[in-house]
């Protein structure tokens, strides 16, 4: 039963509504998008009647809307045009004066941007459970983030989690295999500070069973794997395969998106509801863009393609 308790203090966020976020950010992508109160509770209100989750508020957040990076510090600048002496980060790094200042220094090769998080994504996914469980299994886009991690004195959040923390337009959602971790870890944020934080509601356990393909890479936990129906006729049992470990995945690929809104469409939560993202880098003003416009470049089918009479034949199989 995974539902909101009466003394929690983090929010719950339904698989099937994270389902609906990921496939409007990647559709979006080259978008400056924000997720807002009344979206989330759109988002909410769209979905069916399901025992994985209830979102109980809002993103609250307080954070800057503008974003504005911190400076960068330059040690020994020349002031002018002239190249750069040294940095303080290539202090820190241990990147001396003289390989600066290199004029045959290879340029660095861009990293393909599907091997990159999207950018300004309006919510980072933490994996609060231990860094082996994450290197054999995790939802893609996801930052390994063991809750143990918590309990350091010095330094216990990453720069990530400190950009996201009550940022306007911003969400932080938490997840484990079954809640466990992912409650204890959501208290204490909550306790320290954290007001747009969310917990996916029944974690991986629940995602195997609304949605066990697209949203993850590598091979689910055996804890979590569906292993027969469990009391809807619609339940599927997952198939048998050898363990593969997952990969360095920031991205979902077209079919990716093809499966989430095929379990979307078999849970009855069409991918293309009323929900929206807001768009727009002016902050509170931004503009509301209605997913039933999303551009066909994403890549992957339309709910309309897989209707009801498709149901039963997997279009990627």
């Amino acid at each position: 039963d995974y539902r909101y308790k009466k003394d929690e203090l983090f929010k719950r966020l339904k698989v099937t509504t994270f389902a609906q976020l990921v496939i409007q950010v990647a559709s979006l992508s080259d978008e400056t998008l924000e997720v807002t109160n009344d979206e989330i509770q759109k988002l909410e209100d769209a979905d069916s009647a399901s025992p994985d989750a209830e979102v109980t508020g809002g993103t609250n957040g307080k954070g800057n809307p503008d974003g504005t990076p911190s400076p960068v510090l330059f040690i020994n600048s020349t002031g002018g045009s002239d190249s750069h002496r040294s940095t303080l980060q290539s202090v820190i790094s241990g990147v001396g004066e003289m390989d600066i200042e290199k004029e045959d220094t290879p340029k660095k090769v861009d990293t393909p941007a599907k091997d990159l998080p999207y950018p300004d994504c309006p919510f980072l996914l933490l994996d609060v459970r231990d860094r082996n469980e994450y290197d054999q299994c995790h939802i893609v886009g996801a930052h390994s983030y063991p809750i143990a991690t918590l309990s350091r004195t010095m330094n216990p959040y990453t720069n990530s989690i400190l950009e996201y923390k009550n940022a306007h337009g911003k969400i932080i959602i938490l997840y484990d295999n079954d809640e466990r971790l992912a409650s204890q870890a959501a208290t204490t944020m909550c306790e320290r500070g954290f007001e747009n934080l969310f917990m996916l509601s029944g974690g991986l356990k629940v995602l195997a069973q609304k949605i066990p393909e697209g949203l993850i890479t590598g091979s689910l936990p055996v804890s979590c794997q569906v292993t027969g129906p469990t009391g809807s006729a619609r339940r599927k049992p997952s198939l048998k395969v050898s363990p593969t470990r997952a990969e360095e995945k920031w991205r979902f690929s077209a079919d990716d998106l093809q499966k989430i809104k095929y379990y979307l469409e078999e849970e009855h939560v069409p991918s293309d509801t009323a929900s929206r993202l807001s768009r727009g880098s002016s902050g509170r003003d931004s503009k509301v863009r209605s997913s039933s416009r999303l551009p066909s470049s994403a890549g992957s089918l339309s709910t309309r393609s897989l209707s009801r009479s498709n149901v039963q034949h997997r279009p990627w199989r």
